[in-house]
């Protein structure tokens, strides 16, 4: 599919259409909305066209039904030829093997903003942004010193093994949470990893419990894809921690 970038630009839109008015008349009002447009006549006309190297499209809309080369056999010959995302155009619902095979459809008669919407509703999204840190460490150095001096290290290595049982069924609980918006429930949770893993030094999971007792999961807002993203975290954090566990803490 297409990117847009910083600035918005405009993807070249490659127009198959076999009808004159209907092509011209698309193209124009494309053209006059900033898209730049190239056109063909007919799939075979469009396939020489991207062949040549001529047009390089960032969208091909193509007409559901023409003469000649058109519907499944089409696209397959244009998903060889170009990457751009490939939308069917028509004045009624296209074969069930046409919109199978494409992008997305648009009813003709459409307009720019249509087209618009239609690929921002496609467009790639950015990678979700992790609340962890690479450089924070997974266990305090200090207070995992401390402990040391107070018990055995079979005692220290008990205690991280029990959070991290704690873990898994506090995940499982927030996941449930999370889904139902149950925002005390998350916050307690939350609250609960926080106090635990702060006392024993478990930092990135201490401060990711912070994160969700801050949680308020509102409706309408963004907090249910937050608290997604930092359930995961926590299973990376507790996967972090797992490791050093293994390696005698020595990582």
């Amino acid at each position: 599919m297409p990117d847009f970038n910083a600035q918005r630009e405009m993807p070249t839109v490659l127009l198959i259409d076999d009808d004159l008015v209907s092509r011209e008349v698309m193209a124009t009002v494309l053209t006059m909305s900033g898209y730049p447009v190239h056109t063909a006549v007919d799939g075979a006309a469009s396939l020489e066209l991207l062949a040549s190297g001529q047009c390089v499209p960032g969208v091909v809309l193509m007409d559901a039904q023409m003469p000649g080369l058109s519907g499944s056999e089409l696209i397959a010959e244009l998903r060889a030829l170009t990457r751009a995302g490939i939308f069917a155009i028509s004045a009624s619902q296209p074969p069930a093997e046409v919109t199978a095979a494409v992008d997305g459809f648009l009813l003709k008669p459409f307009s720019p903003d249509d087209l618009r919407k239609l690929l921002e509703a496609r467009a790639p999204q950015p990678a979700p942004i992790s609340a962890l840190d690479p450089d924070e460490p997974v266990v305090d150095a200090k207070i995992l010193a401390q402990l040391r001096e107070m018990m055995p290290e079979a005692k220290v290595r008990e205690i991280y093994a029990a959070i991290l049982a704690d873990l898994a069924t506090r995940q499982l609980a927030l996941d449930a949470a999370i889904a139902k918006r149950d925002a005390a429930e998350v916050r307690r949770i939350g609250h609960a990893i926080k106090g635990g893993c702060g006392m024993a030094g478990a930092v990135q999971i201490a401060r990711l419990g912070a994160l969700l007792e801050a949680m308020k999961l509102e409706a309408g807002g963004d907090d249910l894809d937050n608290g997604v993203r930092l359930l995961r975290d926590l299973h990376t954090a507790s996967t972090n921690l797992q490791r050093m566990l293994e390696a005698g803490f020595t990582a």
